[in-house]
């Protein structure tokens, strides 16, 4: 007599699985060279403090790259550290980075600096999908809501394709929203309300 089976998987883990698997098909085929184009959008109209620790991301395949802002965020004296993947269960960790530092392989086919820890005061975060409330889906490892839940006060920048964006994003009670969206397309600032007449309103539409 076969052993009985028992799923474990709920309502809200299949909608985001059918969610991740939609965003990775509207990714498909996109140029990751634009992140150039993401960068400078997040230069125009996401003003960072002066000497801010930035956590960057390097790009996994299909991802858009980020590393044009990496790069200018560096030149312009900001610490900019990637982050390392731990076991599963525990914050990811962030070690500095500059252009040409040397990189190791990680976990799920990440890489990280070998540089010394350093805690960001920024935090540009990879999504898989993203809605217009601030809701992000990402690779389903829990890493980015259990990192960002120790990290109270920083700036959250989600950075994708515009092309990955959902009416409404699956979410649950841990799942955290972001600040900032930005897009090869433009930004989404949603650390408060936009005014008909002010830039950042323009900008939320320019997506």
């Amino acid at each position: 007599m076969a052993a009985p089976h028992f799923s474990f998987m709920t309502d809200l883990d299949h909608a985001k699985r059918v969610a991740r698997r939609a965003a990775f098909v509207a990714r498909e085929g996109l140029s990751p060279s634009l992140g150039a184009d993401l960068a400078r959008h997040v230069l125009d109209h996401v003003p960072l403090p002066a000497a801010s620790v930035v956590a960057g991301v390097w790009p996994m395949p299909g991802e858009i790259d980020l590393r044009p802002l990496m790069r200018t965020l560096h030149a312009r004296g900001h610490r900019i550290v990637l982050p390392e993947t731990p076991p599963r269960g525990h914050p990811l960790l962030f070690r500095l980075w500059f252009p040409g530092a040397a990189m190791q392989a990680g976990r799920f086919g990440t890489v990280h600096p070998t540089g010394p820890l350093l805690a960001p005061d920024v935090v540009l975060v990879p999504l898989v999908a993203f809605d217009r409330q601030g809701m992000r889906l990402g690779y389903g490892g829990g890493y980015y809501d259990r990192t960002l839940a120790g990290l109270p006060g920083v700036l959250t920048v989600g950075c994708g394709f515009a092309a990955q964006e959902m009416p409404a994003v699956p979410c649950g009670a841990h799942d955290r929203k972001l600040d900032v969206i930005a897009t090869e397309r433009g930004v989404i600032d949603l650390r408060a309300p936009a005014c008909p007449e002010s830039p950042r309103a323009d900008v939320r539409k320019s997506l």
